[in-house]
């Protein structure tokens, strides 16, 4: 591999600010698409001779080309982060942070270059693009507080003349591998907490959205950090596997979906490793009667539609209890058949394309197979063409209404802007369609009932909840649990969890001899 030109550092200001241009050059320097790899404190071009096309889902245009990294060259960013991990281990942490600090000030920074960046290679919109990076941001801050979060605790005289204190060290090499989803926040689950409790990092991001995190690198090179603590190998499978076996990589987060995060878990624990891998869902709402219809319509058609349905956290079935069916299976459809879909770009687009056509396609036979099997198409968004952008992969807001329980529908991640219908005569029925699933991301309930709250709260088999909530996605400072096939592994991303995630305890038990004492 070569050291990349140093045109790399302007790449961010060059994606960013050419925007419908891309095409023309947006992946590295002046008409090189090429996404390098960031190993060792360079950049450098991978050999890979198989690239993956970065598309812009909303115009269909090129904007990059993604290598995809062989075992060799996740092996050279490894023996980097080898390298570097004894003198960044003994970095105080109160140093450490300091590049945090540092990052922190240079995301806020370029703040609106980044979220321009996301919807291109995305498709969101702006706004959620904005927000996106502020969950991000929201990570980094908290990771700051590693001075405190990182303690241990103690206890003197456990028996007489003997002490005893648990410290956490780091494990050494980590890695991350990041989806498609959320090219910026998810990453950032990850990378501050890592860095900051002295580990070094080999972060793999989706290989088709690499511009985000190829500009965020550009902004963390910046901080001045060492060379080799945090690594950007682009890559697919070959990458993933390579990470999974390789001997010198002591844990690994993943997020993505639940057969494929079944199987990272599955190879990396083989081998020894500590794991968390998110997995996929298929998150329920219940609407009770009681329910303020008109804020439960704005908050779930947001949690539905809202990324075009693309987060692990958007609801997919709601679950109306007696009377509620009627009022809000209308006001869901209208609200849904409003919304405005069209290129993120557009300050005054709702929703924005689907990552690429053949998640469409996928989506669209997905909205066909439950019409087969039953389900009123009640509002349809399959064959959508915007002006302007017809090579653009659009699939806008869908609602199924009545989808029957022995659909495969009902158990199967659709990942796009469509929303199930199915009515529960008792909370106990919508209780038991919550049980039945295979997943357990999140699961919200609107009413106005305490009690409901409260029952629904200690019964649900999820582990985010949301109580008049759609998004139930917790802050920086809790972790992002959940349960059944929606995560694999004990400890999970953000907060606490990630310092113990991160970390190793090292129990010391100390006893002097008195005689030594009467020398001094």
């Amino acid at each position: 591999m070569t050291r990349a030109s140093g045109a790399a550092s302007r790449v961010g200001g060059d994606v960013a600010s050419r925007g419908q241009g891309m095409s023309a050059g947006g992946g590295g320097r002046s008409g090189d698409l090429h996404v390098p790899h960031y190993i060792g404190g360079t950049w450098q071009r991978s050999a890979a001779a198989e690239l993956v096309d970065v598309i812009n889902p909303a115009t269909g245009e090129l904007l990059a080309r993604t290598p995809l990294a062989s075992a060799d060259e996740v092996d050279a960013a490894v023996h980097a982060a080898v390298s570097a991990f004894p003198a960044w281990r003994r970095t105080p942490p109160g140093e450490r942070i300091q590049y945090l600090f540092r990052l922190r000030g240079l995301l806020e920074e370029h703040l609106d270059e980044l979220a321009r960046v996301i919807t291109l290679e995305n498709g969101k919109t702006l706004a959620e693009a904005r927000a996106e990076l502020r969950r991000g941001i929201e990570n980094v801050e908290v990771a700051c507080g590693i001075p405190m979060l990182m303690q241990g605790y103690n206890l003197e005289d456990v028996t007489p003349g003997v002490d005893e204190t648990l410290i956490r060290q780091p494990l050494g090499v980590v890695a991350a591998i990041t989806p498609f989803n959320f090219p910026a926040m998810i990453p950032f689950w990850f990378l501050p907490y890592a860095v900051a409790c002295g580990n070094t990092l080999v972060l793999k991001p989706s290989e088709r959205v690499p511009l985000t995190m190829r500009l965020a690198m550009e902004l963390i090179e910046r901080t001045g950090i060492p060379a080799g603590v945090i690594n950007v190998v682009n890559g697919g499978r070959t990458a993933v596997e390579a990470l999974c076996d390789h001997p010198m990589v002591r844990a690994v987060s993943f997020v993505g979906s639940t057969p494929v995060a079944k199987a990272v878990y599955t190879r990396a624990a083989a081998s020894g490793k500590r794991m968390q891998c998110q997995g996929g869902a298929k998150n329920f709402v219940i609407v009770l009667p009681d329910a303020d219809m008109q804020l439960a319509t704005q908050i779930i058609a947001d949690s539905a539609f809202g990324c075009a349905g693309q987060r692990c956290l958007a609801v997919s079935v709601a679950v109306t209890v007696g009377d509620a069916q009627r009022t809000f299976g209308d006001a869901i459809a209208a609200a849904a058949a409003s919304l405005r879909v069209g290129d993120g770009l557009d300050s005054s687009v709702q929703m924005g394309p689907v990552i690429g056509v053949e998640s469409q396609r996928r989506i669209e036979t997905l909205i066909d197979q439950g019409a087969r099997d039953g389900a009123r198409v009640r509002v349809d968004g399959r064959g959508a063409r915007i002006a302007g952008r017809e090579r653009g992969s659009f699939v806008k807001p869908t609602i199924l209404d009545g989808l029957p329980p022995t659909s495969t529908l009902a158990e199967t991640e659709v990942f796009g802007p469509v929303l199930s219908l199915v009515h529960a005569d008792s909370v106990d029925q919508a209780l038991e369609l919550l049980a039945r699933s295979p997943y357990g991301n999140q699961a919200s309930l609107f009413t106005t009932s305490g009690a409901a709250a409260r029952r629904f709260r200690y019964e649900a088999p999820a582990g985010n909840i949301g109580i008049n909530i759609g998004v139930a996605a917790p802050m920086a400072y809790f972790p992002f649990s959940g349960w059944k096939e929606s995560f694999f592994g004990i400890l999970h991303g953000q907060g606490r969890d990630a310092v113990e995630f991160y970390t190793e305890s090292k129990v010391v038990i100390e006893r002097w001899s008195r005689q030594e004492t009467r020398k001094f």
